[in-house]
């Protein structure tokens, strides 16, 4: 039995080594796995980091349609950061490359490894601009202005 292709959102984000390269790498290695099209794709954005610290980040969203479930595509998007060097040695800690389920259909789910919505999103510019970008009406006019003192740049 083959699912029908849920609607995913998964924002992206890199600020060690060759940040634009790796964001755009990722959108490539995204658009190859199982399942999965990338339909949008947003612009690069350059956003200083946020609760976080080294150089400043590259940011995008892109949204894709994809059969897997959303366990799945975390656990697809976990393996794409750790063949992009990704280490976690703390919270927040910079990043070779940083993947988010941001939104997975209509879904709410709660689990110990994932949660979608995006607990987060709607605080930061980082999120919402390239979100608002590919797919106006996910965001609110008030979550966007509630952001609109953080420094973001469309590259």
């Amino acid at each position: 039995m083959t699912r029908e292709p849920v609607p995913a959102w998964v924002a992206l984000g890199a600020n060690l080594g060759d940040a634009p390269q790796a964001v755009r790498d990722a959108i490539a290695a995204i658009a190859r796995l199982p399942g999965t099209t990338v339909e949008k794709q947003s612009s690069l954005y350059r956003t200083a980091p946020v609760e976080s610290s080294g150089p400043d980040y590259i940011n995008a969203v892109v949204q894709v349609a994809t059969t897997l479930t959303a366990p799945a595509l975390l656990a697809q998007l976990q393996a794409l950061e750790q063949a992009a060097g990704r280490e976690r040695p703390y919270r927040n800690a910079p990043r070779t490359l940083d993947l988010d389920i941001l939104l997975y259909g209509s879904a709410r789910i709660s689990s110990a490894t994932l949660t979608v919505p995006h607990p987060r999103m709607h605080e930061r510019a980082f999120v919402l601009v390239p979100l608002a970008e590919i797919a106006p009406g996910l965001g609110t006019e008030e979550a966007l202005e509630s952001v609109a003192g953080q420094g973001i740049a469309r590259l």
